[in-house]
């Protein structure tokens, strides 16, 4: 903690040891927990301590406040509009980050008790445990705002049943803790009022053993139950319209089920697809498709091609045109350019997949013994900029 000119900074990842337990809080409640450079570089930082330290045994993830983590800090890439590849690092860093999640060494259990989204939702759904509450609110909706479904989530949402990841993506429709847990998206329901009696009684375990920490999970857990009009029983439907092969099929499926009758909650979605930025539908369509074959290092590599092109203005500068409109100027007007699904170029869309110049790539561990290398330090990047610093 640090204080200039009378005003107490609070450090905006909390790692603390309790016994053979590490809990890391992100602590940035009143911008929703959204994830900066530094939290990302405190999070990488921790994890492999945690995973070295054989005194560690079982980590745990929170949010302070009302949000486990509204995702990315959007203000952050806007205003690093005009200077290129400004936000590369963060970008890298969490990338690289979100493959550590995944492979992780020892049980990890996430409290969400609130809202998850976009890529922090990425601290969620991969953990050995996810414990969601009747507060949780997950949803992707990077798509409608000229971005794509990020972060590992063209690996996680491709591998949901049926077309329910294509559904997500392209829609960005919120799930509650109950419709998580349901679909293997989270392990376990606890009413939040409970939660912090939960996470007290994990700090009293002194065990990381999977079979331990999960019958204590349960001690708390309730069945789920899902309601009545939960998207999770419109499945069907979203198969027939979400299986076509483009964005502009989709549409034309699912106006078609809008008119029958019961498909009444069709509407308002359809309503949010043709508001969303055209680009980003079809990268992020394509993204998750080409996910239902790849390894999670291969959606990861490629989500980072995508970003970096996404930040360079490739082929569209909607993703900045859709933060203005949506967290700068707050008109709720996006001015998508292409304007239309028709107007863009399957070509350029492919353009977006190519791999970077070779010092850019994201790099993934490939073997156990290099575990914990590729960092961002160590990239071609990063060793181009300290030469330019060095040569100025």
């Amino acid at each position: 903690m640090s204080q200039e000119g009378g005003i107490i900074n609070e450090p905006v990842v909390i790692g603390e040891e309790k016994s053979s337990v590490r809990l890391s809080t992100l602590n940035r409640p009143r911008q929703l927990n959204v994830i900066s450079p530094e939290v990302v570089l405190k999070l990488a930082e921790y994890l492999e301590l945690w995973e070295k330290d054989d005194q560690a045994k079982l980590i745990l993830i929170k949010g302070a406040g009302r949000a486990f983590s509204a995702g990315g800090d959007l203000k952050m890439f806007y205003h690093g509009r005009d200077s290129k590849d400004s936000c590369l690092e963060v970008v890298y860093r969490m990338y690289w980050l979100c493959y550590h999640i995944h492979t992780y060494k020892k049980t990890q259990v996430s409290l969400v008790d609130g809202i998850s989204m976009g890529g922090g939702a990425s601290l969620m759904v991969p953990m050995k445990f996810s414990v969601v509450t009747e507060k949780t609110v997950f949803s992707t909706p990077e798509a409608s705002i000229g971005f794509h479904t990020d972060c590992g989530f063209s690996y996680i949402h491709s591998r949901l049943p049926g077309y329910l990841g294509e559904f997500l993506a392209l829609t960005g429709a919120r799930l509650n803790g109950k419709e998580l847990v349901a679909i293997g998206m989270a392990t376990h329901f606890v009413p939040s009022v409970k939660l912090a009696d939960l996470e007290a009684q994990l700090v009293r375990l002194d065990s990381g053993d999977v079979n331990v920490v999960r019958s204590t999970i349960e001690e708390f857990s309730e069945k789920v139950n899902l309601d009545k009009d939960s998207i999770l029983n419109k499945q069907s439907v979203i198969n027939v319209c979400f299986s076509k092969e483009s964005v502009k099929q989709i549409i034309e499926a699912f106006e078609a089920e809008a008119s029958k009758e019961g498909n009444e909650w069709i509407t308002p979605v359809i309503k949010g697809l043709k508001r969303s930025s055209p680009t980003g539908l079809k990268i992020t369509l394509l993204s998750i498709r080409e996910g239902r074959n790849q390894t999670l290092s291969e959606c990861l590599k490629k989500e980072f091609r995508l970003t970096v092109n996404t930040l360079r203005k490739t082929i569209s500068p909607d993703m900045y045109e859709g933060i203005r409109a949506l967290t700068i100027d707050k008109d709720n007007s996006p001015k998508w350019n292409p304007a239309t699904l028709d107007e863009v170029d399957d070509e350029n869309i492919n353009l977006m997949f190519k791999p970077l110049e070779d010092d850019i790539e994201l790099c993934i561990p490939e073997t156990e013994e290099n575990r914990w290398g590729g960092k961002y330090e160590t990239s071609g990047y990063a060793s181009l900029i300290q030469y330019k610093r060095e040569k100025n």
